[in-house]
């Protein structure tokens, strides 16, 4: 019980802080979806840097880990708003946008979870 509440804790810190993020106008244009692919790899570099700390120090709590990257990190990034906004894009016409969006979106995403560990090696 102790960890569910936990996570739960974490999650709300997670999905105030992505919202308040996503009041900050990255595109005045509204076109491309900045606001998810900004948050989704700070979501990953945090959720990297989490990671790549832990397999650095043994002592961890385990409480602060599930609080940390399934808690925050899992409130934080948003796989459902990154669909949708991808479906938006290729329903409204803006297939190669989309193309872009999801390619960004993965290949930074991925480099970002990678990133502290090479940095710290």
């Amino acid at each position: 019980m102790v960890e569910c509440l936990t996570v739960a804790i974490g999650g709300a810190v997670g999905s105030v802080l992505r919202y308040l993020l996503g009041l900050i106008p990255f595109n005045e244009s509204g076109v491309f979806p900045v606001n998810t692919l900004i948050v989704n790899i700070v979501g990953a570099l945090a959720i990297g840097v989490i990671t790549a700390v832990v397999a650095r120090n043994s002592g961890v709590n385990d409480y602060l880990i599930l609080f940390m990257q399934v808690g925050v990190c899992g409130g934080f990034t948003t796989f459902s708003t990154f669909a949708l906004e991808t479906g938006d894009l290729i329903s409204g016409g803006s297939v190669w946008l989309a193309i872009l969006y999801v390619f960004l979106s993965v290949f930074f995403g991925v480099l970002a979870v990678f990133l502290p560990e090479i940095v710290l090696r």
